[in-house]
């Protein structure tokens, strides 16, 4: 291992069930260098951070840390040898001060007391040298975004962290916040510190890298050093994919709108307006927490709606809660099947009927009916179970996520949200959700679909509107989707 190297992986694989995501993988990280990693939704970004992190163990391959080579069993491993690790998500004590947070677990104690007027000078001098305003004494839960990382960066120093990895750190600041966590990251460069930094605004990795390795697939493709990077190249490794090989769908005459929104504001949606026809498949592209989930809670009236209009075969409509959206022949199959699609302890008559009780003016449970329409969306669905007794835990993804398909057709929509339909989920299974998705557009239903896969939204999708910090920065027609322009709108670049 070269000597201006700290951190090293060598060989490295690692697979899910089903999904091999890693295969004799390489990355090295110098010392005291900013290295931005950058990839489609689906890439390897978190993995790779998490295998670095302890939260994830590499099934084969090394990695070194000062030309040891290492074993990062656990998360608490990885700080003991100097590796921190910064969430998108804050993991702070949000109703404690910021001296407190910097110093959980590494008290400075006065005998057997804790020496508070020690912490709060080091907490200070810490801020100063971050050129921060915050107060030692300030509440973390009542920070903005930005200061709430800044805490967390301090609480690394605290540590004597060598090595910080931010995972998307910047996905709900403002500009001013950006800026200055920027400049601090290149203090902590310059001081010794290295750091791996994830972000897929590519305005943000030409300030600061001082290299840029793009990952697709799992694979690494390239590494540029800071004066060979360019958008062009960044973005053309990224996409790097060849789509038209991928799934072909019949086309589908396209009626009147159905459903239409004007000016949706809440959730962190921004004045989002588009309209969706019968026999149209309208895709929401965007990287991850550019507001497409969100927009499709308040779609579905899962979340709160500040102003804006609704409209079904343009009649004015109200949406305020799942409730009224079912009502209105609306449903919603959520991303994450498991936690808010199903009920996985009960059987498959048990969640098949559910959705549909709530049109039913009087919703006794009616056991055989519900069995009886079980069976049918089992069979026409071709979900492979022994019965319809069977517990939905114990069936395939691609069969769990028929069962929420079946639980909605049951009750007879009109307008269909997706939301990732196909993540995690096996190829032949993915074939068999499209065709019943042309076959949605076919019955002449309103479909919108929710994807990371560019793939998968090129060759569905009629038009489809891309998402960024919440506002709708485009609406693209079928002609001109492609991969590079969705990629080029998301990252705020320019065609």
């Amino acid at each position: 291992m070269p000597e201006n190297l700290i951190l090293e992986m060598k060989n490295i694989c690692k697979a899910f069930p089903g999904v091999e995501v890693f295969d004799q993988f390489g990355f090295d990280l110098k010392r005291g260098e900013i290295h931005c990693i950058v990839g489609e939704n689906g890439a390897g970004k978190s993995t790779l951070i998490k295998m670095f992190s302890g939260a994830h163990t590499p099934d084969k391959g090394e990695i070194y840390l000062d030309g040891k080579l290492v074993r990062i069993s656990n998360p608490r491993a990885a700080m003991e040898m100097g590796i921190q690790t910064i969430y998108q998500e804050h993991t702070l004590f949000p109703f404690l001060n910021v001296m407190l947070n910097l110093f959980a677990g590494n008290e400075i104690l006065n005998g057997i007391t804790i020496n508070r007027r020690e912490m709060v000078k080091k907490t200070q001098e810490i801020l100063d040298y971050l050129h921060s305003n915050i107060d030692p004494l300030d509440i973390v839960g009542q920070l903005g975004s930005g200061a709430q990382k800044t805490v967390e960066i301090a609480r690394g120093l605290v540590q004597k962290s060598r090595v910080m990895i931010l995972d998307e750190p910047t996905a709900s600041f403002s500009q001013t916040e950006i800026d200055h966590l920027l400049s601090i990251l290149k203090k902590l460069a310059e001081s010794g510190i290295s750091i791996i930094y994830i972000s897929h605004h590519l305005e943000e990795v030409f300030k600061i890298a001082d290299r840029a390795t793009v990952i697709r697939d799992g694979i690494k493709i390239s590494t540029y050093e800071s004066k060979e990077i360019t958008e062009q190249k960044l973005i053309n490794d990224m996409v790097g994919r060849d789509v038209s090989l991928f799934y072909e769908r019949p086309k589908v005459p396209i009626g009147e709108v159905k459903f239409e929104v004007k000016n949706l504001y809440g959730n962190g949606v921004k004045g989002a307006s588009f309209a969706v026809r019968t026999g149209e498949l309208l895709g929401i592209a965007g990287m991850v927490g550019s507001g497409r989930t969100e927009l499709a809670e308040i779609l579905f009236g899962a979340k709160k709606v500040d102003s804006g209009e609704f409209f079904i075969d343009g009649k004015k409509i109200n949406i305020k809660t799942p409730l009224s959206a079912i009502t209105n022949k609306m449903c919603y199959i959520t991303e994450d099947r498991q936690a808010t699609g199903l009920f996985l302890q009960h059987s498959l008559d048990k969640n098949i009927p559910i959705a549909r009780y709530s049109q039913i003016p009087m919703p006794f449970a009616l056991p055989k009916e519900d069995i009886k329409i079980s069976q049918k969306y089992i069979d026409a669905l071709s979900i492979k179970t022994p019965s319809v007794s069977q517990k939905v835990m114990f069936l395939s993804g691609g069969n769990q996520q028929k069962v929420v398909l079946g639980k909605w057709f049951a009750t007879n929509a009109d307008i269909f949200i997706f939301d990732e339909p196909t993540r995690g989920i096996d190829v032949g299974s993915k074939e068999e959700i499209y065709k019943i998705i042309v076959d949605l557009l076919q019955n002449k239903k309103a479909v919108i679909m929710i994807s990371s896969d560019m793939a998968e939204l090129i060759a569905l999708c009629d038009k489809l509107i891309v998402m960024r910090e919440g506002n709708m920065v485009a609406e693209i027609k079928k002609d001109e989707i492609s991969e590079e322009n969705i990629l080029t709108h998301s990252i705020g670049g320019s065609i």
